[in-house]
């Protein structure tokens, strides 16, 4: 059966202040066919997300010269819990939820080129924001505790605030696929809230960069029934937790863990089933489906 993509792309991202490589650090592992169009895998662990940046746009140019159709994976949130654009106040009557908060990261996150910035000043202002206090964002170093901002969880979330987790994660955590983070934790193991805050406008440049060559799945390419409807570069979030990632002696974990998500989205594509799981799941709701297309993403393989 023939392939929907012709190459698999997955990025483990990173939120440090400073260069680095090896583990807990940016690794982008690209899975594409080579003159024979037998599929061979490459990893790659740039020490800054300038240098991510680039290496990214100049596979992506090389793949996109040759014709491949590329599903590009990044393994930090894409949207946040329904509502929190509308408690930052963003002009949600003008553009979806999704983009008016990828629009607002884009601007407001400074990220040099050193990988030095300042995620933790930023999730202070929007939590002043939003609740005038330590909620919803936390988890920062000591020294960046501030009135707005924690270095532990203030408090639980209760049935007025914006909810904790997303209807993915809550998805991934009812199926036991792993331990979702909640967006809010900037800091500390397995804190995904650091990566989607400098992550989500490296996408957002993706989007400048390749313009009408690249969308974003759900949101911006809404549920994907049939081949015919697939950018050239189609961009999702992935989580690795919902494979067993096996223990290879020498190498990092982060660079199998791109690597086994990029075989396995490769061979669901071989099976038949990567479309599928492009499609609308069948047990959403109308209305989950519209706030998972509006705000908060979805997770490819949940």
């Amino acid at each position: 059966m023939s392939r929907i993509f012709d190459s698999y792309i997955v990025v483990d991202w990173s939120a440090a202040s400073k260069p680095t490589t090896g583990a807990d650090s940016i690794w982008i592992g690209a899975f594409t066919p080579d003159a024979r169009l037998k599929l061979n895998f490459a990893g790659i662990n740039p020490e800054t997300r300038a240098k991510a940046f680039e290496q990214l746009c100049a596979a992506l140019d090389r793949l996109l010269n040759r014709g491949d159709r590329i599903l590009l994976g990044f393994d930090f949130p894409l949207g946040y819990p329904a509502g929190t654009s509308r408690l930052l106040k963003l002009p949600t009557e003008q553009y979806a939820p999704w983009l008016a908060m990828h629009q607002f990261l884009a601007k407001e996150l400074k990220d040099k080129p050193d990988n030095t910035n300042n995620r933790f000043a930023l999730a202070a202002r929007m939590n002043r924001i939003m609740s005038d206090g330590p909620f919803p964002f936390w988890g920062c170093p000591r020294k960046d505790v501030i009135t707005t901002l924690s270095d532990k969880k203030p408090r639980a979330h209760s049935n007025e605030d914006v909810s904790e987790f997303r209807i993915s994660e809550l998805k991934a955590l009812e199926d036991k696929k792993g331990r979702p983070q909640p967006v809010w934790k900037l800091g500390y193991a397995g804190a995904v809230g650091g990566q989607a805050f400098t992550g989500i406008p490296i996408v957002n440049k993706l989007k400048e960069r390749f313009a009408d060559q690249i969308g974003i799945w759900p949101m911006e390419t809404s549920w994907i029934e049939d081949a015919g409807e697939l950018p050239q570069i189609l961009v999702s979030e992935v989580y690795p937790s919902i494979l067993e990632i096996p223990h290879i002696p020498g190498k990092v974990k982060d660079e199998i863990q791109v690597e086994s998500l990029a075989r396995w989205f490769a061979e669901l594509d071989s099976k038949g089933q990567l479309l599928r799981q492009l499609s609308r799941p069948s047990y959403l709701s109308e209305h989950e489906s519209t706030v998972i297309q509006a705000e908060e993403g979805w997770i490819l393989g949940i």
